[in-house]
């Protein structure tokens, strides 16, 4: 089926605006052979007349003053869709965002993100869900509009992202415990009793590939799914957490932090995003937001 030419409707809106091909014509800047060329399309595309000669002037038919104010609505639509989005106004803002994030994200990052977000659009809401996996298929149906983490093999290639700090794993132990004093050895490392987090409950770690070339091998006594979890097991335990730095910065407070005695590499955490929320200026904010509530809080720590 051919497709109509959608510029005739403001040509028909002016038309019967004016009811006059000579006004319309210079309304919309045209010759009146132009204007007239166009009525002629119009008449052949809808099957009728439109304007026809009343003495020295023009009036509708029926079908002209049946489409008057339809026509008139979806020229106003049209304008509306295609004009630039018009300025954000946060305190009138109205909507709830999903973030995917970890557990230990939101507890180190939620207050400050939640009193920024509060403060700026009173009317928006944040939900937070727990992040299971790296799968992209939450961004890409539109259940999940903003995420964090480690960016992946599963990760869609259409998604977008923007780093928003780099992070190092460090060892975490009560106040009190023995890796609390004295250097910290690979040996003494490996000697203890560790939590590994999994959240696909695997039974090996990035930590434990880098302990193969020094010949250890640890001792793991708990596996659990998140960050958060592991500190508040290895608080009240002789238990050895492995976590990031950055990441878990608020909720290692009162515990005993050290650099761990084998290298490992740094990770890059980051938010991710469809491209078809790239342009929405309320989306654009909340990104705004998280990345400077993580840079802020970073800097003061």
């Amino acid at each position: 089926m051919s497709i109509p030419d959608l510029n005739l409707l403001v040509t028909l809106d002016v038309l019967l605006a004016e009811g006059s091909v000579a006004r319309a014509a210079r309304r919309l800047r045209l010759s009146p052979s132009a204007m007239s060329r166009a009525l002629a399309r119009l008449r052949d595309t809808t099957g009728d007349p439109l304007l026809v000669r009343a003495g020295r002037g023009l009036v509708p038919t029926p079908r002209a003053i049946a489409l008057r104010e339809r026509v008139g609505q979806l020229v106003q639509d049209a304008e509306a869709v295609l004009r630039p989005a018009e300025k954000l106004k946060l305190e009138q803002l109205v909507r709830t965002f999903t973030l995917r994030t970890s557990e230990g994200f939101v507890e180190n990052f939620g207050p400050s993100l939640i009193a920024r977000v509060g403060e700026e659009a009173p009317g928006v809401r944040l939900r937070f869900v727990q992040k299971l996996d790296k799968d992209s298929a939450p961004l890409r149906d539109g259940t999940v509009d903003l995420e964090t983490g480690v960016i992946g093999d599963s990760t869609g290639p259409e998604v977008r992202t923007r780093a928003l700090f780099r992070d190092r794993f460090i060892g975490v132990v009560r106040m009190g415990h023995s890796l609390s004093q004295g250097e910290i050895t690979p040996s003494r490392y490996a000697a203890g009793r560790h939590i590994l987090v999994s959240r696909r409950g695997q039974g090996k770690g990035p930590m434990d590939e880098a302990l193969k070339p020094f010949g250890l091998e640890r001792e793991i006594v708990t596996i659990v799914g998140g960050f958060s979890t592991a500190l508040a097991l290895a608080r009240a335990s002789d238990l050895i957490a492995t976590v990031p730095e950055r990441h878990t910065g608020n909720l290692r407070a009162g515990m005993y932090s050290f650099p761990l005695p084998v290298p490992t590499p740094e990770i890059t955490v980051s938010m991710l995003w469809h491209p078809r929320l790239d342009a929405d200026t309320a989306h654009r904010w909340l990104r705004g937001c998280l990345h400077d509530v993580c840079a802020e809080q970073l800097t003061d720590s």
